[in-house]
């Protein structure tokens, strides 16, 4: 266990008053009208009134992140969901136009020569970019979807069934589908299966609206179509969607392969006449399922001990987060699906949400939002707000790469055999869900391109990708299920086209799995370096900076996954 200790560094207000309390759009407004009434008279002026703008912004961010995290926690209390609602519904809609004026300010400032052009160009592009996409008509549209977004998220955290008498969440259902037993892991996935197609009705027609509004958000904006706004909107200024559809082709030529090999194995090892959904995370062998862990407690001291192994700082961070009640990490009825991290921005802090219930992907997932919670820490020193923040592809370079980094340090939890099972799963997992990426995807490409499809296109549609980047896996029988298979992924009902960043952070952090193989030390070390810029650089150059390129073609692709099965060759059936 790590001896390191971690004290971060506080930040106290400059402008705002140590006390500032944000719960009202009445307290929040005058301090807007005091930046949008202040003097600006020279660069250094500019640069300060930045500083202090980001201050407001971060102290009005945290307000609605702390009532998000509280919602998501218990979606079941109508006071947090109340108090989310308010949020949405009452400050979100007046505090654009503002943000609005206060872009539009900076932008139009005869003061902005003066500051230095390299520090300022990644700022610039996207202050430039965001005042291209606003339009005050689309400020209704967003709340809606927004407000669409808490039904989704409501939908999908109440669904539960009765399992031998007892009420259980889906997500407690899922260690289930690792027992040996196949008809009780069949019995399982068929009742949380149609479960979820109860809704199927209810998501289907929340999801037409939410298109609807989307398309007319980028009709408003000037967009031609919606895709072409949301790569704007997700401010993709260094790839598009041609690069979008060469991933495609390059995980369908040099990943597929593998990921159906693996598969085949998999059903020979079981003999099984053919491999079916619900033969899927068992262990092929017949062995017990991995089980880590008992608690959530013991969850948060395992993975601080293999954080530690890592790297002491890093050990430490996250103990620090774990003593100050920044994790929740169980799971537990009424809680939303899922797991992310927050950011606290006016404390410049990270939040961990997930649904742990024991599983060994568990231990994957605290891994993965660790990643991004030492992201925050790292750069949280950062002066320009704006910068503390890193471009979302970035971002999962670093909660993936942890991942893989932590890994060989498994045995915190199991013992040596499982240790090595587990790491196997992993790299099996990312062979497994680079398809998937392309297929999620491809599928929002096909959406928005389609304006005016059915339900009943959009099925079509997701079957022909399912065959194009799935498995070996026999669906008969079930091919309702598959055809609504899709609803699962919260991704497209929540952050339209958001997805892909996955597969192109996976590749970054690939890279930096390689180089650990070799040199981990040095790996590590530019891991960390990287981080510390948060997001003051292009994406290309924060790849870079962690020891990776940015590319995801097949030249990239291809050696990765051949190191990747070289890996598993040498971890052999674990």
């Amino acid at each position: 266990m790590s001896t390191a200790s971690y004290t971060p560094e506080t930040f106290p207000h400059r402008w705002l008053p140590a006390d500032v309390s944000f719960k009202t759009w009445e307290q929040i407004e005058p301090y807007y009208q005091q930046l949008l009434d202040r003097p600006i008279g020279s660069s250094d002026e500019l640069e300060e009134w930045l500083k202090d703008v980001g201050e407001l912004n971060s102290a009005v961010s945290q307000e609605g992140s702390q009532r998000y995290i509280a919602m998501t926690c218990q979606t079941d209390d109508p006071d947090r969901e109340a108090a989310h609602l308010a949020f949405v519904r009452d400050i979100e809609p007046k505090l654009k136009p503002y943000l609005n004026q206060l872009r539009n300010r900076y932008l139009d400032s005869p003061h902005r020569s003066g500051l230095p052009t390299e520090r300022y160009h990644v700022f610039d592009r996207a202050q430039e970019n965001r005042r291209r996409l606003y339009r005050e008509a689309n400020i209704p549209r967003e709340t809606e979807l927004a407000e669409l977004g808490q039904t989704y998220q409501k939908t999908i955290g109440s669904m539960t069934v009765t399992f031998r008498g007892e009420e259980k969440t889906l997500a407690q259902m899922a260690p289930y589908l690792e027992e040996t037993d196949r008809a009780l892991r069949q019995e399982v996935w068929e009742m949380v299966s149609r479960r979820r197609l109860e809704d199927r009705e209810t998501l289907d027609s929340l999801f037409d609206r939410m298109i609807t509004l989307r398309e007319e958000i980028a009709r408003e904006a000037e967009f031609p179509d919606y895709v072409s706004y949301a790569y704007a909107n997700r401010e993709r200024f260094d790839y598009g969607p041609e690069q979008a559809e060469a991933f495609q082709k390059a995980i369908e030529s040099e990943v597929v392969p593998l990921a159906r090999a693996l598969q085949e194995k998999r059903r020979t090892t079981m003999a099984l006449e053919s491999l079916r959904p619900w033969d899927l995370a068992v262990d092929p062998r017949g062995r017990a399922p991995l089980r880590p862990f008992q608690d959530a407690d013991r969850l948060a001291e395992g993975a601080a001990q293999i954080f530690s192994k890592v790297d002491e700082e890093l050990g430490a961070q996250f103990s620090f987060m774990h003593r100050q009640s920044l994790l929740d990490l169980a799971n537990r009825k009424g809680k939303a699906p899922g797991g992310y991290q927050a950011n606290l921005e006016d404390d410049r802090l990270p939040f961990i949400f997930m649904n742990a219930v024991g599983v060994d992907g568990d231990l994957r997932t605290v891994l993965h939002e660790g990643g991004h919670a030492f992201h925050t820490l790292a750069a949280r020193c950062e002066p320009l707000a704006e910068y503390r923040d890193a471009p979302i592809e970035f971002c999962e370079v670093a909660s993936m790469s942890m991942e893989l980094l932590g890994a060989p340090e498994l045995t915190v939890f199991y013992s040596e055999d499982d240790a090595k099972r587990s790491y196997r799963e992993l790299l099996e997992g990312i062979v497994l869900i680079l398809p998937w990426i392309a297929t999620v995807d491809a599928f929002q490409h096909w959406i928005y391109r389609h304006p005016g499809h059915s339900q009943g296109d959009r099925r079509v549609a997701w079957n022909h990708l399912m065959d194009r980047f799935g498995g070996q896996i026999d669906w008969s029988g079930y091919e309702e299920i598959r055809s609504n298979s899709w609803h699962r992924q919260l991704h497209i009902f929540l952050y339209p086209f958001y997805y892909i960043e996955y597969g192109i952070a996976q590749l970054g952090a690939l890279q930096v799995w390689q180089r650990s193989r070799t040199d981990r030390k040095a790996a590590v070390a530019a891991y960390r370096s990287a981080l510390a810029l948060g997001g003051s650089r292009p994406l290309p150059e924060l790849f870079e900076a962690s020891g990776a390129t940015f590319d995801f073609s097949a030249a990239t692709i291809a050696p990765l996954i051949n190191d990747i099965n070289e890996e598993l060759e040498r971890l052999g059936d674990a």
